[in-house]
């Protein structure tokens, strides 16, 4: 049965049998009618005067409807997991005209939700006219075939709506190399052809110029296409470890230099980049939408004391971020790995925000970061009500709670960092004279001045360097601790 309740076009049909809005059992304990009903999720229908055109595969996303299998969890959270699709969708260029849902107990390997519905789901993508199914999981090839034949219609899974977004984002040369390389890796096992235009078998010279190694008994057209993203996807990755090499070089100068690195990640659009626009003036991109930072950004900026430090603004994650994004990042995410201080940044007014703190940690523990110093940093405190900010300061005590829009709070979060961060480890206590004002400098920039005073043969200071800057003044006093 498939309820079309909430329609935009105003006709009514039947609801599901059963308590839809009960409190939620376990998994395998629901009625046989909910597991076997397709749900509308009323309110998810956009109307958009200027829709980009997306192409990827050769796709169009333009009128899509989105489908959801609810294999675990509450109603609440099959439904916030459909807003968040629809977000994408809009994202990605897309109108949305119907959202819906299914209950089972684990999604069917031919088609993901059963012929039965996939027939429903068919109906529903004539009567809309419709042109993309978007499935809100990650389809097997044998899926995406076999419903790209009973719908009639292209089929996208969240992944490729994910890749789709990350390559109308990139910019910069590394950004476009990741993700495609991470599309590459999607694409190849997917690879298939409408009609059967890519089973055919050439040969000698009707294989299009493909020369030594495509002539003779031939290869299917679809063959010839796998080892061509075979190769690309092998210069790719050359291609980005030398970025990444380049990288490293930068991040061993800051280490060189003793310079702390604070790094921001949290959830896509929790505010990551407005953040580091107040902290550092930085400048960045700011908009509301999903993804729409994609190269990191670092800054150079001062504690209330003067010492310098870091800030990186990264990539935004999301609920089952593709893992071929995970793969192509990894370059990129090494700058969260890498620093001293983590700022997990949270969307407060968020409908699921512990939900986003959950999925960043998954994916921090896919980069070997979990280990790096966490501050938890609760963004746009002022869209949140009394009661929800009450609620959150139970679940995260020790959390930061700013308003990166107003600016509440954000003087508080820089003392945070100042504290938090690692401090140097050798105690000096030297007179240096005035004609070397570049150590004094060196000390204001590097290390943590405690005492400062000014006498007739120069700067007397004690402060705390580390190791090379304490071997640096050595002549010029003693190293206390």
């Amino acid at each position: 049965m498939v309820d079309q309740t909430g329609d935009a076009r105003g006709d009514t049909r039947p609801a599901p049998a059963g308590n839809w809005d009960a409190p939620d059992d376990t998994t395998g304990s629901y009625a046989l009618e909910e597991r076997g009903a397709l749900r509308r999720v009323a309110g998810l229908g956009t109307e958009l005067t200027d829709v980009t055109e997306v192409e990827y595969r050769q796709l169009r996303l333009e009128r899509v409807v989105l489908v959801g299998v609810w294999t675990e969890g509450t109603a609440a959270d099959a439904q916030r997991s459909l807003v968040e699709l629809a977000a994408l969708a809009e994202t990605a260029g897309s109108e949305v005209l119907e959202a819906l849902v299914q209950r089972r107990d684990k999604p069917d390997p031919a088609t993901y939700v059963g012929s039965g519905k996939a027939n429903e789901i068919r109906d529903i993508v004539a009567d809309t006219g419709a042109d993309t199914v978007v499935f809100d999981g990650e389809l097997t090839p044998g899926q995406l075939n076999q419903l790209e034949k009973v719908l009639k219609v292209k089929v996208v899974d969240r992944t490729a709506l994910i890749l789709d977004i990350f390559a109308q984002h990139a910019t910069s040369r590394e950004g476009k190399a990741q993700v495609e390389l991470a599309q590459m890796q999607y694409m190849l096992p997917r690879l298939r052809g409408w009609g059967e235009s890519l089973s055919r078998q050439a040969g000698g010279r009707v294989a299009g110029g493909g020369g030594i190694g495509t002539r003779g008994p031939g290869e299917t057209k679809i063959e010839t296409d796998r080892r061509r993203i075979r190769s690309r996807v092998s210069k790719l990755r050359k291609e980005i470890a030398g970025m990444a090499t380049a990288r490293a070089t930068q991040r061993n100068s800051r280490d060189r230099n003793a310079t702390p690195s604070v790094a921001i990640a949290g959830y896509t659009n929790a505010g990551k980049s407005s953040l580091l626009n107040r902290l550092t003036d930085a400048g960045v991109l700011v908009q509301d939408a999903l993804f729409a930072t994609l190269d990191p950004t670092v800054r150079r900026t001062q504690t209330p004391e003067g010492r310098e430090y870091t800030m990186t603004d990264t990539v935004g994650f999301v609920r089952h971020l593709p893992h071929q994004l995970v793969d192509a990042f990894r370059s990129t995410l090494e700058e969260v790995a890498a620093a001293d201080l983590l700022l997990h940044i949270v969307d407060g007014s968020d409908a699921d925000p512990l939900g986003q703190i959950d999925a960043v940690r998954v994916v921090l523990r896919e980069i070997d970061a979990a280990a790096v110093p966490e501050l938890i940093v609760v963004n746009k405190v002022d869209a949140m009500t009394e009661d929800d900010v009450l609620a959150l300061r139970q679940a995260l005590p020790g959390a930061m709670w700013v308003s990166a829009r107003t600016g509440e709070g954000i003087d508080a979060l820089r003392d945070v960092i100042a504290a938090r961060l690692p401090h140097p480890a050798v105690d000096v206590d030297v007179l240096v004279p005035y004609d070397r004002g570049d150590l004094v400098a060196r000390v204001h920039r590097d290390g943590e001045v405690l005492t400062e005073e000014h006498a007739a043969e120069g700067t007397r200071l004690t402060a705390r360097v580390d190791a090379g800057l304490a071997a640096a003044l050595e002549e010029y006093g003693a190293q206390i601790g």
